[in-house]
């Protein structure tokens, strides 16, 4: 199955087809300036069963020189099937396009990096009749981008960074430096960069950080992802304001309130499930029979001494969200 971060190593490419242009540099290739970048199909299959993809194909076109393939694949760890596969890419297309080819492969650790850089020899140890020779982007060699300025030079690349750069030691430093960086950015530009870093970090603790940053630092714009992030968020000012109630009406009853019990109820998320609990507040004798799988206020219609749930001047959590 296809991770997150194997989908924005490569897709960004697609988005931002110039980003090799200063990718190159960094990566020590001289090119001339790039001139076009054309999304091409990745479906390398020939009329066998056997099906083979690339994860994303470019024709690059540059000033000076002819155009050229670039061909991007996203490694998340060693594979010994790439030393087969990747030369098969390279020929396939030289033959098909009969144009240069170039591949370029995208790492997020060291020891992957390291791995995929070897050159890939087709033939005889003491004559190899093919070589391929991947160029290689990961943390040993992409810059850590830590200067709000550097990252607006280029957003795509610094994106790029922070997506390889994941499990840097530094990757807070990092995310903060892109959510300040993309705060003055236009949304058309801001919303897929957000989603390739949020893509990218997969399921690493760094994830919810660049979620929180996402949250506050870029609270303007809408995306899927920010959108998951208030909904999440005014899920849990529901829930706590709730909770808050709980504890009110224990205290404005004057049940005495366990250590337990405060607990409990402030951990809870679970809007639905604290209601419960507000209303066996209302009449339950102590403050843990309102966790009772059933009580006498499960039983009955209605309580005949209704208590008021809100302090003076204060607006509850129900109130501000609509509840």
């Amino acid at each position: 199955m296809v991770s997150a971060p194997h989908e924005a190593m490569h897709r960004i490419f697609q988005e931002y087809p110039g980003l090799f242009s200063q990718l190159s540099d960094i990566l020590g290739l001289p090119l001339p300036p790039l001139v076009s970048a054309e999304l091409l199909t990745v479906d390398l299959t020939e009329n066998e069963p056997l099906e083979r993809r690339v994860d994303t194909l470019l024709r690059i076109r540059t000033e000076n020189d002819g155009p050229f393939l670039l061909v991007v694949e996203a490694q998340g760890k060693k594979d010994p099937g790439k030393t087969a596969s990747w030369p098969y890419y390279v020929t396939y297309l030289n033959n098909k396009y009969r144009l240069p080819v170039l591949l370029l492969v995208i790492c997020q650790d060291h020891a992957t990096a390291a791995w995929a850089a070897r050159p890939l020899t087709i033939g005889l140890p003491q004559w190899p009749t093919v070589t391929t020779r991947p160029l290689v982007a990961g943390p040993h060699n992409m810059p850590v981008i830590t200067n709000v300025a550097e990252a607006r030079k280029d957003l795509a690349l610094a994106t790029l960074s922070a997506i390889t750069h994941a499990d840097n030691p530094d990757v807070d430093a990092i995310l903060k430096t892109m959510s300040v960086a993309l705060r003055d950015a236009p949304e058309s530009i801001v919303e897929p960069l957000v989603e390739f870093i949020a893509q990218g970090l997969g399921n690493r603790p760094a994830a919810q950080q660049w979620r929180n940053l996402v949250a506050v630092d870029l609270s303007f714009y809408t995306s899927p992802l920010s959108e998951e992030i208030r909904d999440e968020g005014r899920a849990q000012g529901l829930a706590q304001g709730r909770a808050e109630d709980v504890l009110l009406v224990l205290g404005v009853r004057g049940i005495e309130i366990s250590d337990g019990t405060r607990e409990k109820v402030t951990a809870c998320t679970d809007p639905e499930l604290l209601s419960q609990w507000l209303v066996r507040a209302a009449i339950a004798a102590t403050s843990d029979e309102i966790f009772a799988v059933e009580s006498s206020v499960d039983r009955q219609d209605t309580v005949s001494a209704p208590v008021s749930l809100h302090r003076p001047g204060r607006t509850s959590a129900r109130e501000q969200w609509g509840t």
